[in-house]
């Protein structure tokens, strides 16, 4: 993963150190781009925005990304992580994509710790989970969010998870896969076995997380652990 650092002339390459960021680009992103790219951005949790642009024709712009990184913090420890140069790029395509300016925010970066949390209370939380290296983000649309789906697992720039139950996408620089979640199983996984009324054994529910992982995997295209 290469560091912003080295595509910035020095007097931003200063700025960004004295902030002490990690600041990266996606492994998979695309080139960085020869022109201005900002965002419009609001975070469902904390009800904090963000808009304007991060980045211009010399790189990363260091107090947008500074914002930004405080922005995307997790909100639950508050704490910032690094940020992801690429996943902000892919962001702002997906939205060029399909015509829209503006995303509300569910998740960024995550601690470890709660990380851990939500794997012990929400299903298909990955362990390594890319929010842990601020290379992901989960957000929401006010229109197009189906389409902007597609379109963002045609460019084929890494993760893209599709939640139409829970009306959002994720979005990571990750390897490329994709996953849709939201089907029978899951609901019935949360929910307890429908037919007979009753809550799912333990076996049962392992059986049915199993179910579902392999389907996941045979979506994506692999049998490998994902990352999401």
């Amino acid at each position: 993963m290469l560091s912003a650092m080295a595509r910035i002339d020095p007097t931003r390459r200063e700025l960004l150190i004295a902030t002490g960021l990690s600041i990266l680009f996606g492994g998979r992103a695309m080139a960085a781009p020869s022109v201005p790219r900002r965002l419009k951005l609001k975070n469902v949790h904390t009800g904090e925005t963000f808009e304007g642009p991060y980045r211009d024709a010399a790189g990363p712009i260091p107090s947008a990304i500074a914002d930004l990184a405080a922005f995307l913090r997790d909100f639950h420890a508050n704490k910032v992580g690094p940020i992801d140069v690429g996943t902000l790029d892919f962001l702002a395509d997906v939205l060029d994509a399909v015509g829209q300016t503006t995303a509300s925010v569910l998740s960024a970066y995550r601690t470890p710790e709660t990380n851990a949390r939500l794997r012990a209370t929400v299903f298909g939380v990955a362990e390594k989970s890319q929010h842990l290296l601020g290379r992901a983000i989960d957000v929401s649309l006010d229109r197009r969010l189906g389409d902007a789906e597609t379109a963002a697992r045609r460019m084929g720039r890494g993760g893209v998870g599709w939640y139409p139950r829970s009306h959002f996408i994720h979005l990571d620089t990750g390897p490329p896969r994709s996953w849709e979640k939201g089907g029978s199983g899951l609901e019935l996984l949360l929910a307890g076995n429908g037919h007979a009324r009753r809550p799912l054994t333990v076996a049962e529910r392992h059986q049915l997380q199993r179910s579902i992982a392999k389907a996941f995997a045979r979506r994506a295209g692999s049998t490998g652990p994902v990352t999401r």
